[in-house]
């Protein structure tokens, strides 16, 4: 008799493969077209908006390209002057990008890896945390990406406070922590 597979293995894989797709589709809706104002202009006419949508639409914005000089093989790429998350697969392709709220003390270019991670603490600005991967030791604070619980940005810094979090959306945090094991790369480029 084959074993049987207890039920907390079936609902673990399946919220896995749920929060998996959640991410995949969070992350395309970011890179996808965003509505402008020019496409609800007040007092236009019904027939004016349907001739407007005639014209070709302009194309969806491309992904940004992986920075130049981050390495090669599998890793997390993270731009100081982008403000933005790459993961690179083992073949060198993007398989996610999305933009970061830096702390006011950032990570000098260069090569490091994932020390620790910590499922959800308390960040020093006081706003509960989750997904935390530390990577980079600077001015004596730990580097870690991380995102806020609530998926909020975080509250701008006191005058004088060092913060050294890198914060994120929380379905990007999701993504970042099912990629990005203890002693995966992070290359920091400028």
């Amino acid at each position: 008799m084959p074993a049987r597979l207890p039920s907390w293995a079936w609902v673990t894989g399946l919220t896995v493969g749920a929060t998996a797709a959640m991410v995949a589709l969070a992350l395309q809706a970011e890179n996808g077209p965003h509505p402008t104002a020019a496409s609800a202009r007040p007092g236009a006419s019904a027939s004016a908006r349907a001739h407007a949508s005639a014209r070709p639409k302009p194309s969806a914005p491309s992904t940004p390209a992986i920075p130049a000089a981050s390495g090669v093989g599998r890793r997390v790429v993270y731009s100081l002057s982008q403000k933005r998350v790459w993961l690179i697969d083992a073949a060198g392709k993007a398989s996610g990008t999305f933009r970061v709220w830096p702390g006011t003390v950032s990570p000098d270019p260069g090569a490091y890896a994932i020390s620790i991670r910590k499922g959800a603490i308390t960040g020093s600005d006081g706003v509960q945390i989750e997904h935390v991967l530390y990577f980079a030791v600077k001015s004596g604070l730990n580097v870690a990406f991380s995102n806020a619980v609530d998926g909020a940005s975080p509250p701008p810094a006191a005058a004088g406070t060092q913060t050294s979090g890198i914060r994120m959306p929380k379905a990007a945090g999701t993504a970042l922590w099912g990629f990005g094991a203890t002693g995966t790369k992070v290359a920091v480029v400028p």
